[in-house]
């Protein structure tokens, strides 16, 4: 039966019949990994160097496995039941399955998924009579999973402080609980059957002398007690066969560890590497960003993305004066590739907006609600559908109606107070016994009175805060904020609750929203505003909708467009980035994930200023842009073009068409050096001259370094000390000479 090997390119066809061996395959984006990796197990089943039953082959996700499985069947008859392809998990789970005596479980063992794994821990802790506030049960779920994950027992962990004690003390304790209940969580299935297999040489051989061929795919996926559970598999006559791409390792913050590549490499493979470097996706534009960008990593193997599809259209680079002004270009620029101007059309679903962070959606969903473009959050809810969104929703709609019941439900006991589902049932049977709310009905001694009293405490605190203080004094004071930031992945939560904030304060100032009538509180109409928006506009099931996603969620996916924004300092590189070790080299390799999602046309955008915990923001663009080639870029909005649409805007007090834009932008496609004057060192502008000292409401005392632009469009550039070195637009930064 023939494997189709004449389509394969040179390098592919090197990888995937390569001689008996260890080998390290580097595939980049888009370069026809999954092809070679299915051809390869087809190849050496094919041509006789092993059976199907001694192929184990290693994914990242179950929908990669499934489609492995499925193109393998197409090429051989061969049963999939036979086969040993699936997730790390998957597979660990099979093998103890297949030795629960030998491993010291149950036949019958349960999987605890993360909330069943959480619950374990909370019904523990608090039978141990653990203090919650010193030890949250999501932290010392995390302190467990993590320890696992570095194949640890509570007995290995070295305790050298009271704090870690404890911790160890409750992962002792939480072992021997699950082990009586016959449960095992995610990490537990791993590190059991690392265990099992290091102790028991017997099953330990007969495993590598089944597995003659082991498979990895997304290698640089993996973390220490993943790379040390393949090795077990690995005996004298088994023959390693990964495939990875450093430059797209962007899990850190998972325990993913890149530097499994090089340790592969080093011990296995020995120089034996195969680089797929032909891209199949992307034009050469696109590619050649991406390797510009990329190369400023000192931390990779190397290897250089080329395509034979030609270099294609630049890259198109936009710069909002706010970020309300990115996500109107944004929304109009996706009309414009919907309508086929200047270009082939596009569908919806062909075009993707990426973020870094999922609390930059909500000004870009606003767009998009205005213009009435369908969209889907991929991976996600949209804004307000988020669960910490409607959380806050709910405390805001009982300030406003305590009346509402559905609000009632949602926030008496969330943060948790100890209000259970009997608390719940008794009082809405007396609310319906007395034909009152259930707020009505609580009585005052009761923990559901803590939480009435605490609504009507929130009512007369925010009685005359401005809406945007209001909202931050609830999402704080309900105990929301605290809440999420003792969860181990509650940072997005708590940066789409602070830029809930924002929406609030964006509301306020938007001119397009209808003044309220005059019984209409601001409150009540932002919380109209809030619901609409969520329920409109939703992309139903199989309808044609803009993609929206994080850019790790992106991973994997391609697109005709693809529009990057955000791309500012601070929030691309993310500011907690430069903390870490080795963090601001996984930013990099994050942007050049987003870089080569992109088919056709990509999009870079950022804004001058943006929204932040409801105050004004000013940005730098990201030093990524400028690691791009300027002989790469487009620049759409050349200051001067810029400074017009902006006297546009104030003059006529409307958002201008795309027909206005194009006729500013026509014939003014310059790169932004070139486009941008600047005023020399000894010049006065607007006021204000390099070397002055200034003062600003936010920043403080600072310093003039540098400066450009003239009138309405000068920006300076002031040193405020301890607050960094920050970019000023003069027209609206409001500085103030020293």
């Amino acid at each position: 039966m023939s494997l189709h090997l004449e389509h394969l390119n040179p390098e592919q066809l090197d990888a995937v019949t390569l001689p008996d061996g260890h080998a390290l395959v580097l595939a980049g984006a888009g370069s026809g990994k999954t092809r070679v990796l299915t051809t390869r197990i087809a190849w050496l089943i094919q041509s006789g160097r092993v059976t199907p039953g001694g192929v184990l082959a290693v994914t990242f996700t179950n929908k990669a496995a499934r489609e492995m499985v499925t193109r393998l069947t197409a090429m051989l008859p061969v049963n999939p039941r036979g086969l040993w392809i699936g997730t790390f998990h998957g597979l660990a789970n099979r093998l103890l399955r297949a030795h629960h005596q030998e491993a010291g479980l149950p036949r019958e063992f349960q999987i605890l998924d993360t909330q069943d794994q959480l619950s374990v821990v909370k019904r523990l802790s608090k039978a141990l009579n653990i203090d919650e506030d010193r030890f949250a049960p999501r932290d010392l779920q995390r302190f467990i999973n993590g320890q696992k994950e570095e194949g640890l027992r509570a007995s290995d962990v070295p305790a050298g402080d009271e704090v870690t004690r404890k911790q160890v003390e409750f992962f002792a304790a939480y072992d021997k609980q699950c082990q009586r209940e016959g449960v095992a969580d995610f990490a537990e299935l791993l590190l059991r059957s690392f265990e099992l297999l290091k102790r028991n040489e017997i099953l330990r051989q007969h495993y590598q002398a089944r597995f003659r061929y082991i498979l990895v795919d997304e290698f640089q996926d993996t973390n220490r007690l993943q790379y040390r559970w393949l090795k077990l598999f690995a005996g004298a006559e088994t023959r390693l066969f990964a495939v990875g791409d450093d430059d797209q390792s962007i899990y850190g913050f998972r325990g993913a560890n890149v530097g499994n590549l090089a340790e592969f490499e080093k011990e296995y493979s020995k120089g034996k590497v195969v680089r797929l470097e032909q891209n199949y996706r992307s034009q050469g534009n696109i590619l050649d960003a991406a390797n510009a960008l990329i190369s400023n990593n000192t931390q990779r193997l190397g290897k250089n993305l080329w395509t034979s599809a030609g270099q294609g259209d630049p890259l198109r680079v936009f710069e909002g004066e706010s970020d309300a002004d990115e996500a109107r270009f944004i929304a109009e620029e996706v009309s414009a590739l919907v309508r086929g101007e200047g270009g082939a059309r596009m569908r919806l679903s062909d075009i993707a907006v990426l973020y870094r962070s999922n609390a930059q959606s909500r000004v870009l969903e606003h767009a998009l609600f205005g213009a009435a473009i369908a969209y889907r959050v991929y991976g996600g809810l949209r804004f307000f559908e988020r669960a910490e969104v409607k959380h806050a929703l709910a405390y805001l709609r009982l300030i406003a109606n305590p009346s509402d019941d559905n609000s009632f439900l949602r926030a008496a006991n969330f943060p948790p107070r100890g209000i259970g589902a009997r608390s719940v049932e008794q009082l809405q049977d007396a609310a319906t016994r007395n034909g009152v709310s259930l707020f009505n009905a609580v009585e005052p001694k009761s923990k559901a009175g803590n939480f009435k009293k605490l609504v009507e405490e929130l009512q007369i605190e925010t009685k005359d805060l401005p809406l945007p203080e209001m909202v931050e004094h609830v999402i704080h004071r309900s105990g929301l904020i605290e809440h999420y930031k003792n969860e181990r992945e509650g940072a997005d939560r708590v940066e789409n609750l602070e830029e809930l904030v924002n929406a609030v304060a964006a509301f306020g100032q938007d001119d397009r929203n209808p003044e309220p009538e005059e019984e209409i509180t601001p409150l009540v109409a932002f919380l109209s505003h809030a619901a609409l928006e969520a329920g409109d506009h939703q992309a139903a099931d199989g309808q044609d909708a803009l993609q929206m996603m994080t850019v790790h969620s992106a991973k994997g996916l391609e697109f005709n467009a693809v529009f990057m924004s955000g791309l500012e300092e601070g929030l691309f590189p993310h500011e907690q980035s430069v903390m870490q070790k080795d963090g601001l080299e996984e930013e990099r390799r994050l942007a050049y994930v987003a870089i080569t999602r992109a088919r056709q046309r990509l999009y870079l955008s950022f804004a001058q200023t943006r929204m932040l915990h409801g105050q004004t923001r000013y940005s730098l663009a990201s030093r990524f842009l400028e690691e791009i080639p300027e002989g790469l870029k487009k620049w759409l909005t050349p200051r001067f073009a810029r400074q017009q649409r902006a006297m546009s805007f104030e003059s006529a007090g409307r958002k201008q068409s795309q027909a206005d834009r194009n006729a500013d932008n026509k014939d003014t496609y310059f790169p932004k050096k070139e486009a941008a004057s600047s005023f020399s060192r000894n010049r006065d502008t607007s006021g204000f001259r390099i070397g002055q000292n200034v003062q600003h409401a936010k920043f403080g005392a600072g310093v003039i370094v540098d400066a450009e632009g003239d009138a309405g469009d000068a920006r300076v550039q002031v040193n405020f000390g301890k607050q960094g070195v920050k970019w000023l637009a003069v027209a609206v930064a409001k500085l103030q000479a020293a």
